[in-house]
């Protein structure tokens, strides 16, 4: 007898299809990304017209910033994840969604 050898539906993945695929299973990475965005280029016009500070100041209180927008967001995923684990399951009553309704 001879053993067939498993077939695998594989496919190079483009930048697109991937980026769709993970923003499916994780939502807030796209939130997390435009965050980035928007904080890098708030940082560059901040950069820009910071007057007489010095650069490693500037450097330091842009880090602090960042790390704290970076910590709320986790925080915020977080309890996503926790309301949707723990507070918002379906009641065992609800025969819509099990499908044992029967007419007469």
């Amino acid at each position: 007898m001879t053993q067939e050898k498993p077939i695998f539906d594989y496919h190079e993945e483009s930048q697109g299809e991937r980026l769709a695929r993970k923003s499916k299973e994780s939502p807030f990475m796209v939130f997390g990304l435009a965050g980035l965005a928007a904080a890098v280029g708030y940082g560059v016009y901040s950069f820009k017209n910071r007057g007489k500070m010095s650069t490693s100041v500037y450097l330091m209180q842009f880090r602090v910033i960042s790390q704290g927008i970076a910590v709320g967001a986790i925080t915020v995923g977080m309890a996503y994840s926790l309301y949707n684990n723990h507070f918002n399951k379906p009641k065992k009553n609800d025969l819509s969604i099990t499908g044992n309704v029967t007419q007469s």
